[in-house]
């Protein structure tokens, strides 16, 4: 038999209040928590309190032990059901205000938008700061996303910041929304461009871009031709911005004015109840209030909040303080100071440590960070931390993101600078400051090293207490899946760190975390920032003074600039650079490391007879030292430059004698690199082969790249198999085996976001359909 379904908490909290004879105000004092908060929770805005509110309120009621667990139950079932509602995702509206109220006019303009498929596919809101834009595109999305099948997506393009978001990361959090993995983005932003672009005219989906900079932020993610629909608030026009739907906001008329700041205070009805003479809903109260506010949506709102936090305060008594022309500006600011005193309500209530934390979390320099960040500022536990920072969330002076990431609003991370400024001194600022940065490169070397030949760090896989971003109380990690999470989650803050640590001087510290990337970095090539990174670390070398730190360091540049930036030609010169340092030091291995990325950019820029010349002495030197990652990367690079000159027989031969390599444990380099390689080996094979007229032997060969291809997880490297196999099933006359493999390689390949790739496929499945017909 099924159980009965939890009572809202709601009715029932409200009911155990009534039978203890206490209103709002006497349940607050006696348990400790604020009227508000009770109130919400009786009226269903607030379902699902945390365990220990609702505890506090049971003892405060004098509750039995069974009807403590049933009012728990029903606050457990309401989180249970706002999750399961929200259905968080990366790119998630946020929730519409509940009181929302006036721009009926506007938000049928919006509605128009959405209907009407023939016209200009984006709509731009405009207008002054405290108009109310994203509240009333939040508003009009949560009314008419269920339009779009394909759902509604938000970004905030943080236009207000020092630095706001640039089109490459917007680009890389909308497809991330649109089902395209982190690892198979794309490292170029016009190839981002095409790939969203195509997925966008692929689906009926919205796309709201809240708080633009400006034109060139909003170009990059125009959807392109189709059902999908783009709504941009900006408080600039945008007017580069061709073939665009436009609505510059206003204030608010008198009557919505009125109407919101009266939906806002009905909140206080309750408290009220008992009061007499109340002026709260008073029309002529609010019409005044309204004026004084300039009908200004986000000054009314400040308004009826603070009232709302001042429950002793007369609706009546406010607007007689908001009359006081000289204080008004004061009480109702401007600008990044307009809600300075609605923020000072909620800071106020917080236990010192608690304020300690909220002013030095603005020192983070990312958009988002975990709680081992507000442990590092803050010299505190984990445990307390993430405490500590609950409440913060609880009082709204934080945010959280789809995946559990903290942030602050824009406003409210000025508002915490500027306590941190006020209250506490330059050098107790500085040594913040520094700690956080120290505990970003720390960890981030920490957790690179899980991507280094070799075993795993010392000690790590014992470690099960790891905290929610990843780390373990002492900066360790549990599995390279979690540093490799941790990684990329806080990629933001450590790469600030080490720019911070570059422009002090710090360089042994910049080289360590650098060289600590090295590995991980193939695992993440399309994140964008390595060159950054590795140039950092180049010249951080050189001021060193240490020729083979430099070597080795121009060298991982040398891969940044190739694999990253495509740009082979300054790889080639950045090698050269490497070769020199590399043989003025003795050091064989990174002289061979500089000859193979020589040895890649010849390939790319067509010059295969200097590409086998610079491989082959890549290997040589390689062997010499015994390095055992190197050696068969230099003979893959070997036979790709001999296929290229034709000489497909003795890329036959070298790619065998790297099997053998990889087989030989005397000689076989780390698992996971040796897989990776085999697979590579193993196609550059099948393309020999092909070229000699030898199918049979291509097709068991590029089955065996399959599925060593399965076991590293690339699809990049899937695609390239299942292509190759496809066009040798092809020749030996198995179309319907052929079809099946062109298939596949055309899903990983589109999974994989390579363009190339997928037009191979594609091509292919339309030879293979003609030859049937």
């Amino acid at each position: 038999m099924s159980q009965p379904e939890p009572s809202a908490l709601g009715p029932l909290l409200r009911a155990h209040r009534h039978d203890a004879g206490l209103t709002l105000e006497e349940l607050a004092e006696e348990s400790g928590v604020s009227a508000r908060a009770i109130g919400d929770m009786e009226r269903g805005h607030s379902r699902g309190p945390q365990a220990r509110t609702v505890q506090a309120l049971a003892v405060a009621l004098g509750l039995t032990r069974a009807a403590t667990e049933e009012l728990v139950g029903a606050a457990r079932a309401g989180r249970r059901r706002q999750q399961a509602a929200a259905a968080p995702g990366l790119c998630d509206l946020p929730p519409a205000v509940p009181d929302f109220t006036g721009r009926e006019t506007e938000t049928a303009w919006l509605g128009r938008s959405t209907t009407d498929r023939t016209g200009p596919p984006v709509s731009i809101v405009s207008g002054a700061p405290g108009l109310g834009k994203t509240a009333l595109v939040v508003h009009a999305g949560a009314q008419l996303g269920g339009r779009f099948a394909d759902g509604c997506f938000f970004v905030d393009l943080r236009g207000l910041d020092a630095e706001p978001v640039v089109p490459h990361d917007a680009l890389a959090r909308l497809l991330r929304a649109l089902g395209v993995r982190e690892r198979d983005l794309p490292a170029e932003t016009d190839e981002r461009r095409v790939l969203y672009r195509r997925l966008m005219r692929e689906r009926e989906a919205l796309v709201v871009l809240d708080n633009a900079a400006h034109e060139a932020q909003v170009r990059a993610l125009l959807p392109g031709p189709g059902s999908s629909r783009l709504w941009v608030t900006s408080r600039r026009t945008l007017a580069g911005i061709e073939h665009a739907r436009r609505l510059v906001l206003a204030p608010l008329p008198v009557g919505a004015a009125t109407a919101l700041l009266g939906a806002i205070l009905a909140q206080r009805e309750e408290e009220e109840e008992a009061a007499a003479g109340t002026d709260g809903s008073d029309p002529a109260v609010l019409t005044r209030i309204a004026e004084l506010c300039g009908h200004l949506p986000l000054a009314l709102r400040i308004a009826g909040n603070r009232l709302l936090s001042r429950p002793a305060w007369s609706a009546r008594g406010f607007a007689e303080r908001l009359g006081d022309e000289d204080l008004r500006l004061q009480r109702l600011t401007a600008g990044d100071l307009r809600i300075r005193s609605a923020f000072r309500l909620s800071y106020e209530q917080l236990a010192e440590p608690v304020r300690r934390l909220f002013r030095r979390l603005a020192l983070v320099p990312g958009p988002d960070f975990g709680p081992g960040a507000g442990a590092a500022l803050t010299g505190l536990g984990p445990d307390l931390v993430e405490e500590m920072l609950d409440e913060l969330l609880d009082l709204g002076l934080l945010g959280h993101t789809a995946t559990d990431r903290l942030l602050f609003h824009d406003l409210l991370r000025l508002y915490a600078r500027e306590r941190l400024q006020e209250e506490e001194s330059s050098q107790e600022r500085a040594a913040a400051e520094a700690a956080l940065h120290r505990w970003l490169l720390d960890t981030a070397a920490a957790a690179g090293q899980w991507f280094q030949p070799g075993p795993s760090p010392s000690g790590a896989a014992a470690s099960d207490q790891a905290t929610t971003d990843g780390a373990t109380p002492g900066g360790g990690f549990g599995s390279a899946r979690a540093a490799q999470a941790w990684l990329e989650a806080e990629s933001a803050n450590w790469l600030a760190a080490l720019r911070s640590a570059a422009a002090a001087g710090r360089h042994a510290e910049v080289v360590r975390t650098a060289e600590s990337m090295h590995w991980f970095s193939d695992r993440w090539t399309h994140w964008g920032h390595w060159p950054t990174v590795f140039g950092l670390s180049r010249t951080a070398a050189h001021a060193l003074g240490d020729d083979v730190l430099a070597a080795t360091h121009a060298n991982y540049l040398a891969w940044a600039v190739h694999y990253c930036s495509h740009q082979p030609r300054e790889s080639s010169a950045i090698a050269e650079q490497a070769a020199e340092l590399a043989r003025r030091a003795g050091d064989v291995t990174q002289e061979a490391w500089a000859h193979f990325y020589s040895a890649a950019a010849a390939v790319r820029l067509g010059e295969p007879d200097e590409a086998v010349r610079r491989a082959r002495r890549a290997a040589e030197l390689f062997a010499a030292a015994g390095d055992r990652e190197g050696h068969p990367q230099a003979l893959l690079a070997l036979a790709s430059a001999q296929a290229r000159t034709g000489s497909n027989g003795d890329a036959v031969a070298t790619t065998d004698a790297i099997l053998d390599l990889l087989a030989d444990p005397a000689t076989a380099p780390a698992a996971h690199i040796g897989d990776f390689t085999r697979t590579n080996a193993l196609a550059q094979k099948g393309r020999a082969l092909l070229a000699l007229g030898r199918p049979r032997e291509a097709e068991h060969t590029y089955a065996d790249a399959r599925r060593t291809g399965a076991r590293v997880g690339v699809p990049l490297l899937q695609a390239i198999a299942g292509l190759g196999q496809a066009r040798a099933l092809a020749e030996l006359g198995e179309r319907e085996r052929a079809v099946g493999a062109a298939r596949e390689a055309r899903a990983f390949a589109e999974t994989a976001g390579d363009p190339a790739r997928l037009a191979e496929a594609t091509a292919l499945l339309t030879e293979l359909a003609a030859a049937g017909d």
